[in-house]
């Protein structure tokens, strides 16, 4: 059968199976319709061949069976699939969430923006209602009061007037469509910064709402429900868990009580906490990020304080920016209080799929069934094998990771979301979380945990096996698909919230180990072409060069600054002491110079008269 009427058979199913259902009362889904129509299909005690085109009456054989279970009000199974299709087409992520909630807004100012940009107001009257429009196009934009309250227009008119006077309009209707655009989103950011401004000076701010203290007040009360419904999840969870392991070791239970509608139940509440924590995840972030957001809006005001202070004028280069910078905080905060009302809405809608358990499961005969029975919690379970761990050098073929020897041991996709994979497949369908402690078997590039040494063990001896068991009661539980994560086997019903999580199976583990290599530096011989020459240019300037070499004539001279540039050697006699001798010695010598006074003791008169005599001999005489 070719593609297109294939699809338009199965478009005629899908569409036979919805007015049946609806023709009893019961509306439902188209995309309900489609999951119901492949797990229908899959169930082999449904006797379809996939591989086999579909007759009239494998048709009216598969819309009746659709419509039975599609009307079962007291089925735990199809709370959980209808569970599983709402959840996949209202949740997003929370980048996706933002990026469409930001279309949606410039989509719905499309119509005010184009009014605007398309105008061409020539008289008073026409720009004045050109500017009254530019105000609504702000206040609309911003979300920061109604566009109908006279205080709010007021407030925002003022404010735009200081930034754009209304005598500016005849050169904003010269701009381009786009220039027009860009500069009434930077007109509406920088209104926004200013009024935000004001109302924390106390001097307007009228209609604006303190997004930060409701933002402080609504996350703490929206997790706290979020974690009083997990923790009743779980309890009711550990407590179906206890009944099916008394189940399993007393086989005579089975006949008296079919534990099937109980696995069921099982299986609804372990996806109801799943979803849970996922919801739980993203308002933890949401908080997270309100809380940077406010300190960078108390430090924004704080700088706009400190430039502003008391002066009369302020060069818009310094305030535009921040003005801005407030306008963006701002809008932030308006989307983590539409994202934290669409998370807690999607979790009061959740909880209407879990109805079916007080009608299957009244409290008198839960507490008849937990007779004797202790209620283990799932960290219980963790705790009491926490120190059998696996022995690798007991396996090898296979391969086992550790805490201590993967790095990225908390990253690693656990198959099965974490359930004990030999439990699963020896005991019909239970769930037991498993202990990545002990060790996590890697088998065919996927990694799998256990609850106790002994079902890995048992496990690894023939994992290809188990593996086909769990498929196969998938195929007949069709919500243990998206629950077990088993889209890989299951291409064809991959729910859209998992298909962000494929590029998640190629996380490999960065074992750790210490290890030392040594090589050689060049094992091979080089076989680099010095001479080679890729440009052709480079190439011919070669060639001219050697043929004007051929023309020419070499000469060779030297000169005094060139002749220590060739290598010479030379011979000398080391030094030696050396002495002289003459014939006679000899000597000179200068005359002393010497001079007396005379006559100094004579005393034959009263008068002594002295007399100078120099006895100094001359120089020949010497």
């Amino acid at each position: 059968m070719p593609p297109t009427q294939a699809e338009s058979v199965i478009k005629n199913i899908i569409r036979e199976i919805g007015q049946e259902c609806a023709a009893q009362g019961e509306i439902v889904s188209e995309t309900l319709v489609a999951f119901m129509v492949k797990a229908v299909v899959l169930d082999p005690s449904n006797g379809f061949n996939v591989d086999k085109t579909l007759i009239k009456s494998d048709v009216q054989k598969l819309v009746k069976r659709c419509v039975t279970r599609l009307l079962d009000s007291k089925n735990p199974s199809l709370d959980t699939i209808k569970m599983q299709v709402y959840f996949d087409m209202n949740y997003t992520s929370r980048e996706e969430f933002l990026e469409e909630h930001h279309r949606v807004l410039e989509s719905r100012l499309g119509s005010v923006s184009r009014e605007i940009t398309d105008n061409r107001a020539c008289a008073r009257e026409e720009l004045e209602s050109l500017y009254r429009k530019i105000v609504s196009y702000v206040l609309l934009r911003t979300g920061l009061g109604s566009p109908t309250d006279v205080r709010i227009v007021r407030e925002a008119t003022a404010a735009l007037q200081s930034v754009f006077p209304q005598a500016e309009l005849g050169t904003f209707l010269t701009l381009s469509k786009k220039d027009k655009e860009r500069q009434l989103k930077e007109l509406s950011m920088i209104v926004t910064g200013i009024r935000l401004f004001n109302r924390d000076c106390g001097k307007g701010g009228e209609g604006i709402d303190d997004l930060p203290a409701i933002l402080q007040e609504a996350i703490p009360a929206t997790t706290q429900r979020i974690d009083s419904q997990i923790q009743i999840a779980q309890d009711q969870a550990y407590r179906y868990t206890a009944i099916l392991e008394k189940i399993t070791k007393n086989p005579l239970m089975s006949t008296e009580f079919q534990p099937y509608m109980l696995k069921e139940a099982l299986y609804n509440v372990r996806q109801y906490e799943i979803f849970l924590q996922i919801i739980l995840s993203d308002i933890i972030t949401c908080a997270q990020e309100v809380e940077m957001m406010i300190k960078q809006l108390g430090a924004q005001l704080e700088q706009l304080k400190m430039t502003v202070k008391s002066k009369a004028a302020i060069p818009t280069s310094q305030v535009f920016p921040t003005f801005i910078a407030l306008s963006n905080l701002w809008t932030s905060f308006q989307d983590e209080t539409v994202l934290i009302s669409v998370l807690s809405s999607l979790t009061a809608h959740l909880e209407p799929f879990l109805g079916s358990h007080e009608l299957l499961f009244p409290e008198k005969i839960m507490q008849n069934l937990l007779d004797g029975v202790t209620v283990k919690t799932d960290v219980c379970r963790i705790r009491e094998h926490m120190e059998d761990r696996v022995h690798p050098e007991d396996f090898r073929k296979v391969e086992w990771l550790f805490p201590e020897t993967t790095a990225n041991f908390e990253k690693l996709l656990i198959q099965y979301r974490g359930f004990c994979a030999y439990t699963f497949a020896t005991t019909d369908g239970l769930l037991l979380p498993g202990n990545p402690a002990i060790g996590i078997l890697k088998f065919k590039e996927k990694y799998y945990t256990f609850n106790t040494r002994d079902a890995a063990y048992s496990f690894a001896e023939n994992p290809d096996n188990y593996i086909d068991l769990i498929r196969e009661k998938a195929k007949k539980n069709a919500e243990l698909i998206q629950l077990l994560e088993l889209h890989q086997q299951f291409e064809t019903l991959i729910p859209y919230s998992q298909m962000k999580d494929v590029d998640k199976q190629y996380i490999k583990p960065i074992t750790k180990c210490e290890s030392s290599t040594q090589t050689d530096t060049h094992i091979l011989p080089p076989t680099i072409v010095r001479s080679y020459e890729w440009n052709e240019w480079e190439l011919r300037r070669k060639a001219i060069k050697l043929a004007n070499l051929r023309q020419k004539i070499t000469h060779s001279v030297q000169t005094d600054l060139s002749h220590m540039r060739r290598e010479n050697c030379s011979q000398v006699y080391p030094p030696k002491d050396a002495s002289t001798q003459s014939m006679k010695e000899g000597s000179t010598r200068v005359p002393r110079p010497q001079i007396y006074m005379a006559g100094l003791r004579e005393r034959q008169s009263e008068l002594t008269y002295g007399v100078k005599m120099d006895l100094t001999r001359v120089v020949d005489e010497t």
